[in-house]
């Protein structure tokens, strides 16, 4: 097993992460950390249709913006994805409805949509545990 699965994400980050979004208004947040192997890293990944813009870049900035001076902690690389992007639909169908809310929902080594994830730990799925 990869060395970089071993360390666990830093959950008090995102939490601290998802209270700066929420105060600044973005709206049905979905939140999670996940080890990519194409990466070799965990990446802490967010997606609301509050953030959909026209490029995924312009969607990462105004995260950028809104944790700007504000955070103390180290978060893994942030990536923004749409709120119709394969993988958070694929989520929303596992879980919403089907999940006892409360808590973080950890799973890994299968395909989330149309990537595979070596570990996933969901901090936010609105109608789940968010």
């Amino acid at each position: 097993m990869d060395q970089a699965t071993l360390v666990g994400p830093d959950l008090e980050a995102g939490r601290e992460a998802l209270s700066m979004l929420d105060a600044a208004g973005i709206k049905s947040i979905i939140a999670l950390f996940a080890f990519f192997p194409e990466y070799s890293d965990w990446r802490f990944v967010l997606s609301s249709s509050s953030l959909d813009q026209n490029s995924s870049l312009k969607a990462a900035e105004k995260v950028y913006e809104i944790f700007s001076g504000k955070f103390v902690y180290s978060l893994p690389r942030l990536m923004v994805v749409p709120a119709k992007d394969p993988s958070i639909r694929a989520l929303k169908k596992l879980f919403v409805g089907k999940v006892k809310a409360g808590g973080v929902i950890r799973m890994g080594g299968q395909m989330i949509g149309n990537r595979f994830a070596s570990e996933v730990v969901i901090v936010r799925l609105p109608g789940v545990n968010g």
